[in-house]
């Protein structure tokens, strides 16, 4: 009987040891995703799609899977130059992810200028009434920083994602100023968005592209 505690004893051990090395080894968060939720991708991403991008979560179910938009990828267009009947070219487009780059979305926090909007989190909507904002845009009655618009999006199969937070590739932000959604952009976003979740993580903003040069 002795021996038998002895060897659990030391199974107990080893996984507690096991488990706080993962635990000191982690870059990131393990937090679980959700509508709403922010992905910042690890600093040594080489996937051009999500190259230090910042994605906010539109939809995240167990069984549909997962999908948002990357916030900070502006691409050389604007929604002028896709659009006939726009003739503002104040507005770019952004590059929301790999999937589906021949339809065009929009957040925005206008739900009383624009209809049939739902709500992500807080004061940020997704989608409405299309011809509207067209108006709004033609007639200068809403600026760059109000809607942010997108070609494609980002999609992951159900438990696809979950394995990748697991595997350190991104961090999971719940508690962020939701202006930074609108008027953050390219880098500059990825590195704010990391600094809001404190001094853990601020340090990471600072890393290289390569990890060869850290």
């Amino acid at each position: 009987m002795q021996k038998i505690v002895i060897v659990c004893n030391l199974f107990y051990i080893e996984k507690v040891f096991i488990t706080s090395t993962q635990q000191r080894n982690r870059m990131f968060n393990a937090l679980k995703p959700q509508k709403g939720s922010l992905l910042l991708s690890e600093p040594f991403m080489l996937d051009p799609n999500f190259e230090r991008s910042v994605i906010l979560l539109c939809e995240h179910d167990e069984k549909d899977g997962t999908m948002g938009f990357v916030l900070n990828h502006k691409s050389n267009l604007t929604l002028a130059d896709i659009l006939q009947g726009v003739e503002n070219d104040a507005f770019p487009l952004y590059i929301g992810g790999p999937v589906q780059v021949d339809a065009l979305y929009f957040i925005h926090h206008c739900p009383d200028k624009i209809e049939n909007s739902y709500q992500l989190i807080d004061d940020i909507y997704l989608g409405g009434d299309f011809e509207q904002v067209i108006f709004l845009v033609n007639e200068n009655l809403i600026e760059p920083q109000d809607i942010k618009f997108f070609i494609g999006y980002a999609g992951w199969e159900p438990e696809q994602l979950e394995g990748e937070i697991q595997e350190n590739s991104w961090a999971v932000h719940n508690r962020f100023p939701t202006d930074i959604l609108l008027l953050g952009d390219g880098e500059d976003l990825w590195k704010q968005a990391l600094i809001s979740m404190g001094p853990k993580y601020a340090h990471v903003a600072n890393f290289p592209k390569s990890p060869d040069l850290n």
